[in-house]
C-alpha cells in the first residue's frame, strides 16, 4: 500500500542518523553526510560514513547522474544577528538522472525525511545549488 514499506533502513543506519541528529546541534561549522539508495535491497545507507564539513567537498563527492540524499546542519548567522542551526536534507536530484533512479529516490524521499527528523527539504539540481545553499536557508524559499 504505502511505499515506505519498500524502502528500509538497517539498525545501524537509524543509529547514525539519531547521532548525527544530537551530535550536530550544537556544531560550530557545517556538518554533512551523503546517503544513497540502494538500488538492489532498497536500503537508504551512508555513502561513505564520511562526515563532511565544507560544502564544496560535498558538491565534489557529488555524481553527474544519480541522485543522493545529503543530511546537513549548516550553523549560519541569521540576517538578526542570531545564530540558526538549520537541521536540512538536501535532495540532490541531477537533470540528467535516469527516470528508474528519479522514481527510486522520488519514492524514499519521505521516508528519509521523517527518519532523519529534518526540518525540511530542500531539491539541488547542482554543484552551484549546494554551494549556494546558504541562500535558501537564510532567505527561507526552496
Amino acid at each position: 500500500m504505502s511505499d515506505t514499506r519498500l524502502y528500509t533502513f538497517s539498525p545501524e543506519t537509524r543509529d547514525q542518523l539519531k547521532k548525527f541528529r544530537l551530535g550536530t546541534s550544537r556544531a560550530k561549522d557545517p556538518q554533512a553526510l551523503i546517503y544513497v539508495v540502494d538500488a538492489k535491497t532498497k536500503e537508504i545507507r551512508a555513502e561513505d560514513n564520511q562526515v563532511y564539513s565544507k560544502l564544496e567537498d560535498i558538491a565534489d563527492e557529488l555524481p553527474d547522474s544519480s541522485p543522493r540524499f545529503i543530511l546537513l546542519s549548516y550553523p549560519h548567522t541569521l540576517p538578526s544577528g542570531r545564530l540558526a542551526v538549520p537541521y536540512v536534507l538536501l535532495y540532490y536530484l541531477p537533470e540528467n538522472c535516469n527516470p528508474p533512479s528519479r522514481m527510486m529516490y522520488a519514492g524514499a524521499v519521505e521516508l528519509m525525511r521523517n527518519t532523519a527528523e529534518v526540518q525540511r527539504v530542500i531539491e539541488v539540481e547542482s554543484e552551484d545549488d549546494v554551494l549556494d545553499i546558504e541562500k535558501k536557508l537564510s532567505g527561507g524559499s526552496d
